[in-house]
């Protein structure tokens, strides 16, 4: 059984959509009466809902990291600055290349390149 959604409890579900759709090329759907923005990745992949956070949930709470494949880590992490997402390093693993950022609600994600290496 594959999985299909993630979900994010966001304080702020409107900055964090345009964060995702901003970034990783998610688009933003919500059905009218709805409180949760799904955010539907665009070819292939794990679709994310935003839910808003309950009153006494803390940014960052989560022990949830998303990590996004990526195939240049660097030529993308140098993108995203451009638009105001700022990587910390890259890092080298086991033939891949990886860097670790933060979204509005200060969930941890990540850009790996282990997808694309050559011997997993």
């Amino acid at each position: 059984m594959p999985l299909n959604r993630l979900v994010i409890y966001a304080k702020n579900v409107e900055e964090t959509a345009q964060f995702y759709e901003k970034h990783f090329g998610f688009k933003a759907t919500q059905s009218a009466g709805d409180r949760i923005v799904e955010l539907i990745a665009q070819g292939g992949g794990a679709n994310i809902m935003l839910h808003p956070a309950p009153k006494g949930q803390r940014n960052g709470q989560s022990t949830v990291k998303l990590v996004f494949d990526v195939e240049d880590v660097e030529a993308f992490c140098a993108q995203r600055a451009k638009t105001g997402l700022a990587f910390g390093p890259i890092h080298r693993a086991d033939g891949y290349l990886f860097a670790n950022a933060k979204d509005p609600c200060l969930n941890s994600i990540q850009v790996s390149s282990r997808a694309f290496r050559k011997d997993p």
